[in-house]
């Protein structure tokens, strides 16, 4: 997730000079801190000059498929809704997350920390990797179970990969597949983006996923309305990453408080209980609809709380010129202590024909942002094979750049009640 520019913009790393984004907090050639390269650097004691901090270490690419062709890019459709309204557990650390739901299978991408148990060095096989995740003996950054994670249940398959120039992911995905008290299944994906400029967002967004899936599982569990369920759930997430935050936390403006406010992030669900699919959001992570037959218009579900979308809609400028502008990703709507007042965004559909769901962080949709893009991209076989599909889809973004975290979710509907594929 992108932020407004600081004052002192890097534009190349201190320590090994590679070249910067306005919206890289850690360097994508070493890994440094940028928020203290700087003063670092010219400090003969800085940290900056530690071999445990240079040493990069991006993970194999065996798993990043090679994307479909590069698709035109039309003007942008909306599928018309029933109704819109602009008011109102544990992680599993493998590789490929999961846990046990009440009712349905969970995914959710868990913090990487400090572990109990001594892992020897994956390059130079003698030294032992300390808490940080550096090896003691060659000082290599070791990969985190969190960097890239995967996970499929009957009807849902979510995959999260920290990207190319990003130092962690600080994405988080949840998704479940539950029943409803008529017996009929319920789908559930929640995924999360943590706002950068925010500390522990990796922490913000891997509490507001999975608060938010025990929300909707157990409100959906009791008969609750799918877009009440949505409501409260977002509610509820922000309360679950409020609490991150430290006693006595006052409210910092991000940009020019970085590391010093509270953990914050964006969040994103979809809910597909029969005919009915469900969106909610606050932030800019997006749901997509996508469906089968390519002749048919596909459509962006949700409008992000940013700043080139409030220029767009008060008239000020185009779209075009207020994505253009530096500003564009500026979030005006999150989750975490130092938000204003969180207002859930969620509306309800009812697509007439088979198709997909997707539910992303801006990590994709930056490649393929409109819906007629987006659709460009996802395979024509995406509600057979929805983790494939997810796989796709991060590759996708990777080959483009790479410049985020990357995290999808994809759902076929109506939902699937077929056995997961491997994970």
């Amino acid at each position: 997730m992108t932020r407004l520019p600081q004052s002192a913009q890097l534009t190349a790393c201190p320590v090994c000079h590679e070249p910067l984004d306005p919206a890289d907090n850690f360097c994508g050639g070493c890994g440094a801190d940028l928020s203290a390269a700087a003063s670092a650097a010219v400090s003969p004691g800085g940290t900056a000059g530690d071999p445990r901090r240079t040493a990069r270490h991006l993970e194999p690419d065996a798993h990043r498929p090679a994307p479909p062709g590069t698709p035109s890019v039309p003007g942008q459709t909306a599928l018309p809704p029933t109704g819109a309204s602009g008011t109102p557990g544990p992680s599993d650390m493998s590789g490929t997350s999961g846990a046990s739901g009440t009712s349905g299978a969970t995914g959710t991408a868990g913090p990487t920390g400090p572990t109990d148990r001594r892992r020897v060095c994956g390059a130079c096989r003698s030294g032992m990797i300390d808490d940080d995740g550096y090896c003691e003996h060659c000082g290599h950054a070791q990969p985190r179970e969190r960097d890239h994670m995967e996970h499929e249940t009957p009807g849902v398959a979510a995959v999260s990969d920290r990207g190319l120039r990003h130092h962690r992911n600080e994405d988080a995905f949840a998704v479940s597949t539950t029943t409803q008290p008529d017996g009929g299944p319920a789908v559930l994906a929640v995924v999360c983006d943590g706002v950068s400029s925010a500390a522990r967002s990796d922490e913000a967004s891997t509490a507001a996923s999975a608060g938010a899936l025990a929300s909707l599982e157990a409100a959906l569990a009791a008969g609750t309305p799918p877009r009440e369920a949505t409501h409260r759930a977002i509610l509820d997430a922000a309360r679950a990453v409020d609490a991150l935050a430290p006693s006595g936390h006052r409210a910092r403006e991000h940009r020019h408080h970085q590391q010093e406010n509270a953990p914050a992030c964006t969040i994103v669900s979809a809910v597909i209980t029969g005919e009915l699919l469900t969106v909610g959001w606050v932030g800019d992570s997006r749901a997509y609809w996508v469906p089968d037959d390519r002749a048919a218009q596909p459509a962006r579900l949700t409008e992000d709380d940013s700043w080139a979308a409030q220029m767009v809609a008060a008239g000020l400028l185009s779209e075009t010129e207020a994505y253009a502008d530096e500003r564009a990703h500026a979030i005006t709507g999150w989750l975490g202590a130092d938000a204003y007042e969180v207002e859930p965004h969620t509306a309800a559909f009812q697509p007439d024909r088979p198709g997909v769901v997707i539910v992303c962080t801006d990590g994709l949709w930056n490649y393929a942002e409109t819906a007629e893009r987006m659709a460009a991209v996802v395979p024509s076989d995406a509600r057979r094979r929805p983790l494939e599909t997810a796989r796709r889809l991060v590759g996708y973004a990777l080959d483009g750049g790479g410049h985020d975290n990357v995290t999808v979710a994809v759902l076929p509907f109506p939902a699937r009640s077929a056995e997961p594929g491997a994970a």
